[in-house]
């Protein structure tokens, strides 16, 4: 059981919890309840991989920093251990949402927000465009349910989706800012600071929102 909890809490449970409810929430709009508890089933295991090699790649500098929050730091589970669940894990999500309602196409699509998640782990995290993979994955993941359905996505969905997605990346870096910048952490929310950081997710936050009013009103 501790070592069950430990892999939900190396998961960022929250982020991912939330993003799994905003799929199931779609699926079931263009769907219905069945295939839509088997869509967000597919969007949970992707978002498994996107934060057991977040916290696999981040182990060091949460050490560092004596992050005991994470599982890694406290000892509630292993490197090891987390490394076997994530090798099994990627395959079985990219199988998982291939052959489950979202088809190959909108499968796809959804492992493209989970590659733009990993990559951001490994890479962007550390450059000025680090707010360029969220923006791609919460573009994705919307449009991944409409395309298993055969509609061509709208560009309010694409739009709205990569705005609130750059918003998110620019709250959540926020916590971590000082630690950020003592680990020399320079993606563009530690460049700008935490009040620079406030003031673009404020921005971003009121165009999405201007996007939707938008749509509801055409």
């Amino acid at each position: 059981m501790r070592r069950f909890k430990g892999l939900l809490k190396a998961s960022h449970f929250g982020p991912t919890l939330i993003v799994t409810t905003i799929s199931f929430l779609f699926a079931n709009y263009y769907w219905w309840e069945g295939p839509a508890f088997v869509i967000a089933f597919g969007v949970f295991t992707g978002q498994l991989v996107v934060g057991w090699s977040n916290d696999l790649y981040d182990y060091a500098d949460d050490a560092r920093h004596n992050r005991t929050n994470k599982p890694l730091v406290s000892g509630e589970i292993t490197e090891s251990f987390l490394r076997n669940w994530l090798r099994f894990m990627l395959p079985f999500s990219f199988i998982a949402n291939l052959l489950g309602p979202l088809g190959i196409r909108g499968g796809l699509v959804y492992m493209l927000g989970i590659a733009c998640g990993v990559a951001y782990n490994f890479y962007f995290k550390f450059s000025r465009f680090s707010p360029l993979p969220y923006a791609i994955a919460f573009a994705a993941l919307p449009s991944s349910i409409v395309i298993s359905k055969e509609i061509t996505p709208p560009l309010w969905m694409w739009l709205g989706g990569a705005l609130f997605g750059m918003a998110a990346h620019f709250i959540n870096v926020i916590k971590d800012m000082k630690e950020d910048h003592a680990s020399g952490i320079k993606g563009m929310p530690q460049s700008l600071g935490t009040r620079g950081s406030i003031l673009v997710a404020l921005v971003l936050i009121s165009c999405g929102v201007f996007v939707l009013i938008q749509q509801l009103n055409s």
